[in-house]
């Protein structure tokens, strides 16, 4: 018990010479080395409570930056006009400026929806021209197609858009559906390079139960130069009130749907040339 008290009259004794010097001016340093204690959570506790003095405080450079930031938004600046004012981040003035009330909006939505939008024309314009600029290049690229392209690119597109034959569902028969008239224009033009008779071809449309079905019949016939007698039924798609239709007004002409009559012997032909496609491709690799 005696050791332990020794001890506690130590730091005491300790204590009260570093207080001391604490408020004489001194910093935890010249504190340090009058008492020689180098152990600085031992130097902490004895100087703990006592305010270090005005000398050693080092200036922050964004005490001023607060104060004006706050002197800004109390006459109603928004945090972006703070910014542009001051230079420094949202985060920093939203963390200054937090406690005090939000000005009061001058301008209604719709008001600041114009002033932004009128604020993007510029960059919409010229990513829109950009855009324009890039695929009008990619266009020009292509030029012509020889037959041998367009048979390969027809195989494709019909390995990516048209029905397949299953080892548990035989569907030796070509149908290809698409609502994209330029794939549509495309695979009919491969029908003709392959030899398939307006004949043997037929079509009829999947399409919202909304939607101008004889206007959307009449649409396809003409892209294709086609005898509407060769559509049949239309099949159409019931709405769910749950949902909300994107695919609406005079561009939505629903999915077209090719079949080609007597074709178990050309879809074997896609199948076979499909496969020569990717093995031709595992040999380059």
């Amino acid at each position: 018990m005696t050791a332990e008290m020794n001890r506690y009259a130590d730091f005491e004794d300790l204590r009260a010479q570093a207080v001391a010097l604490r408020r004489e001016g001194f910093s935890l340093r010249q504190i340090r080395d009058r008492l020689k204690i180098f152990n600085s959570d031992l130097l902490q506790r004895l100087v703990k409570g006592e305010p270090p003095p005005e000398w050693t405080k080092r200036p922050n450079a964004k005490d001023d930056l607060r104060d004006r930031a706050r002197k800004l938004r109390l006459q109603g600046m928004t945090y972006d006009q703070i910014r542009v004012e001051l230079g420094c981040s949202k985060s920093s003035i939203s963390l200054w400026v937090r406690d005090l009330p939000r000005p009061e909006r001058k301008r209604t939505p719709d008001q600041a929806s114009e002033i932004a939008r009128r604020g993007w024309e510029p960059t919409m314009r010229r990513r829109e021209e950009e855009r324009r600029a890039t695929k009008s290049a990619a266009a020009e690229e292509i030029g012509a197609l020889s037959e041998r392209e367009l048979f390969l690119l027809g195989v494709g597109l019909y390995w990516a858009e048209g029905t397949k034959d299953k080892p548990h569902a035989r569907r030796e028969r070509v149908t290809f559906v698409n609502s994209d008239p330029g794939m549509v224009r495309v695979f009919s033009a491969w029908l003709d390079l392959l030899g398939v008779e307006p004949e043997r071809r037929t079509y009829s449309l999947m399409i919202h139960e909304t939607a101008n079905v004889a206007e959307a019949e009449r649409y396809w016939a003409e892209l294709l130069g086609a005898d509407p007698a060769r559509f049949g039924k239309t099949t159409l798609k019931r709405h769910n009130p749950k949902t909300i239709r994107k695919n609406i007004g005079t561009e939505y002409r629903g999915c077209l749907v090719m079949r080609v009559l007597g074709s178990a012997d050309l879809y074997r032909r896609i199948e076979g040339a499909w496969c020569g496609i990717v093995g031709a491709v595992a040999s380059a690799d």
